[in-house]
């Protein structure tokens, strides 16, 4: 029997650490394994889910924390206890902290490997896709410049995806498991850019606002 590459090994792993709910280790494995493919291979459909699981299993969990942990601190800003307040706000940063190293991570491997190496219009739109997504949540609990940069970030790539739908317009040449895989990611792509843009400008975000007109409307 032939032996097992890195990248087959990776992957395996990926997948027990999965079956065990230890999805830090989950995405460590998946990052082998991308950075185990050579141009111009790249990830199968497969490999590509799993990298999403984990990541979504690592980034849910902080995203969820973070939630809990500002809706207490709001409840506490209500009652007036300063302390109390004070203690939150450093555990929420820590949090934060955690998120932004995640998002990071991999929007870096998607810019430097996934994007790159994306061989078909239904690959580059789900990494597109994913962009979004990262820097979205990077916007959900960040302030300021960063917030106006995250947001503009995923506008641009939720668009970016958009844009290669017409590259995958001819669905009826494509096999029935393309077929379905093509038109589940441009439902929630599109899904996703109407949520965000909405709930953007019900935010009052003015940059998003901006950001959303088209270019001729900008520049009057």
């Amino acid at each position: 029997m032939a032996a097992t590459s890195p990248r087959e090994q990776n992957f395996y792993k990926a997948k027990l650490a999965e079956q065990a709910e230890r999805y830090e280790e989950m995405v460590k494995f998946m990052e082998a394994v991308v950075y185990s493919v050579a141009a111009p291979d790249e990830l199968t459909v497969e490999e590509r889910n799993l990298l999403s699981v984990a990541y979504k299993n690592v980034i849910g969990a902080r995203r969820a924390s973070w939630r809990i942990v500002s809706s207490i601190e709001h409840k506490e800003e209500g009652r007036g206890n300063a302390d109390h307040v004070s203690i939150i706000r450093e555990y929420r940063a820590k949090i934060e902290t955690e998120l932004s190293e995640i998002c990071a991570g991999i929007l870096k491997l998607l810019d430097d490997k996934l994007i790159p190496a994306a061989g078909s219009g239904n690959s580059k739109v789900f990494y597109l896709k994913m962009k979004g997504d990262y820097h979205r949540y990077l916007a959900e609990f960040s302030t300021g410049d960063v917030r106006k940069a995250a947001a503009e970030n995923t506008l641009s790539a939720y668009k970016s995806a958009q844009a290669f739908d017409e590259a995958i317009s001819e669905l009826d040449t494509l096999g029935e498991d393309s077929y379905e895989d093509s038109t589940l990611i441009m439902q929630l792509l599109r899904d996703n850019l109407t949520m965000w843009t909405s709930d953007m400008q019900e935010d009052g975000t003015d940059e998003i606002k901006e950001a959303s007109k088209p270019e001729d409307e900008k520049q009057q």
